[in-house]
């Protein structure tokens, strides 16, 4: 009997790629590393234009208190106006972005996402205008009620602004800003929450607020939080609207109803910079440099929450 040979398997056949395809990798390739370069030399600019203020002495720093006392309340009222927007626009992006995806008619919600994510391509500057001749007064009652009522904390502790000008008035003013970003997000998220998981709800007898409590919010919650945190990004770097709105200069307070507000770097970056010379250029590029390093932990933060439910499908 002869013995019978194994089968040998077929050589491994190797992969093709077309040249579209080369191209493509290479162009993608090529756009990742070119963002990195720029983020890299925006870094090294800011900081080597830093180093003179953050070596100079307290006396040569504009105001004469030293960098730390002169950034401090900027970031201050940078982080105040920012959080005030995202309270503002977050619970009210979500819901409008339940209503378009599963609550409104399909003709009202085409409508209406369109007029919403119209809102964006409106100029910071007309939401400036807007704030400071419409809004700003229309908060003057509140602003001398929660002094009166709400005075205990230091939120409110007042005197109450007579022109509305605050940094409430900011904070909703930007909030009405990054509320399309945060709801076009939501709204893509929502609309991909499995079909299977929704109508399985129904199914099991929920009404349309329990499937989406059960079946839509935990699939989406990431998605949310990322995009809370673009447009907490976008209420960071915000300069016109600001700027026309508030009249900072205060030192470090969270008294939101008053005129004495700090104001934020990016505004105080643009009233500044075109009368600044010598070390006040530096002191300016060291309060970017500041907003630079926030601005990048919260994006780092954004993309950390977004890898750590990357694999989430909404069952478990």
């Amino acid at each position: 009997m002869t013995a019978t040979k194994a089968p040998t398997e077929p050589p491994a056949q190797r992969t093709v790629r077309r040249p579209g395809d080369r191209i493509f990798a290479g162009a993608a390739r090529g756009s990742g590393i070119f963002i990195l370069l720029v983020l890299a030399g925006v870094a090294a600019f800011l900081i080597s234009e830093a180093i003179p203020a953050l070596t100079a002495a307290s006396s040569e720093i504009p105001d004469g208190k030293g960098l730390g006392p002169y950034i401090g309340p900027l970031v201050l009222g940078t982080l105040l106006g920012a959080v005030i927007a995202l309270l503002v626009a977050t619970p009210l992006a979500v819901g409008i972005a339940l209503f378009i995806t599963y609550y409104a008619p399909r003709r009202i919600a085409a409508t209406m996402g369109y007029v919403i994510d119209l809102l964006a391509a409106i100029p910071s500057v007309v939401y400036g205008f807007w704030g400071l001749a419409v809004l700003a007064p229309k908060l003057v009652p509140f602003h001398a009620w929660a002094a009166d009522h709400l005075g205990f904390l230091p939120f409110f502790a007042g005197p109450a602004s007579a022109s509305g000008r605050t940094m409430l008035t900011v904070g909703i003013v930007l909030g009405v800003m990054i509320l399309p970003i945060i709801s076009a997000i939501s709204r893509e998220v929502f609309s991909q929450a499995p079909a299977l998981h929704r109508e399985a709800a129904l199914a099991l007898g929920a009404t349309r607020w329990e499937m989406i409590k059960m079946a839509v919010l935990p699939y989406g919650k990431s998605g949310v939080i990322a995009g809370s945190m673009l447009g907490l990004g976008r209420a960071l770097g915000e300069t016109m609207a600001v700027a026309i709105i508030l009249s900072g200069g205060a030192g470090a307070t969270v008294n939101l109803i008053s005129n004495s507000n700090p104001s934020t770097i990016a505004s105080n970056i643009a009233l500044r910079f075109p009368e600044a010379t010598g070390i006040g250029v530096n002191t300016l590029i060291a309060s970017g440099l500041a907003l630079f390093l926030i601005t990048l932990a919260v994006n780092m933060l954004a993309r950390w929450i977004v890898n750590r439910r990357a694999d989430f499908s909404g069952a478990n």
